[in-house]
């Protein structure tokens, strides 16, 4: 099975200026293409040529496992922006409020855990197997389904996720990722 970069649910533009139509050329479209590029290239003649990036991510390792994980984190990141700001659906302003004391809490504890990342890597908000939602960072091309956890939300902290258009201001650029969110889409991954 050949993987292909997805088609992005907005515009390049769309997101301006907030992550400008550059920013996007460049981690969407070459970025994420180099990954899938790569990924294609490793699993060409081998039994992973014929599983979904799901189930490479899960049993693959080394530079397998690194171009499938950056393949579906990338997706995953790009896919939870929106233009729009819409309301965080009651659902999950329970579920956070239940888990973190409150939505703002739970912002400002995954903005401090994106923020003290070392180096590159992805912060996330998961689900476990109960139901309870926890923070989680991971290095480099690290995914929590790894660890048996759901994925809801997440941020790329590389720094090609935002040097362009926030040069070295990380932070600068997790507090305006929190006006591109699709709460929608992370309700529905409940």
């Amino acid at each position: 099975m050949k993987h292909l970069l997805p088609e992005l649910p907005y515009q390049l533009e769309a997101l301006a200026p907030k992550m400008s139509k550059e920013t996007l050329e460049y981690h969407y479209g070459k970025h994420l293409q180099t990954y899938i590029d790569n990924l294609n290239k490793l699993i060409a003649g081998t039994p992973y040529e014929e599983k979904t990036l799901e189930q490479i991510l899960l049993e693959a390792e080394g530079p397998m496992f690194n171009n499938a994980a950056q393949t579906w984190n990338h997706t995953f990141f790009f896919d939870t922006l929106t233009p729009q700001q819409p309301e965080i659906p009651q659902p999950l302003a329970d579920a956070l409020t239940r888990d973190f004391g409150s939505v703002e809490t739970f912002k400002e504890k995954f903005t401090q855990a994106a923020t003290t990342l070392f180096g590159s890597g992805w912060t996330w908000l998961v689900s476990d197997k109960d139901g309870h939602l926890s923070i989680v960072s991971e290095s480099n091309a690290g995914n929590p389904l790894k660890k048996g956890l759901k994925p809801l939300l997440v941020i790329d902290v590389w720094e090609h996720a935002y040097y362009i258009d926030y040069r070295n201001r990380r932070t600068a650029f997790i507090e305006t990722f929190w006006t591109l969110v699709d709460w929608q889409k992370v309700a529905a991954r409940l």
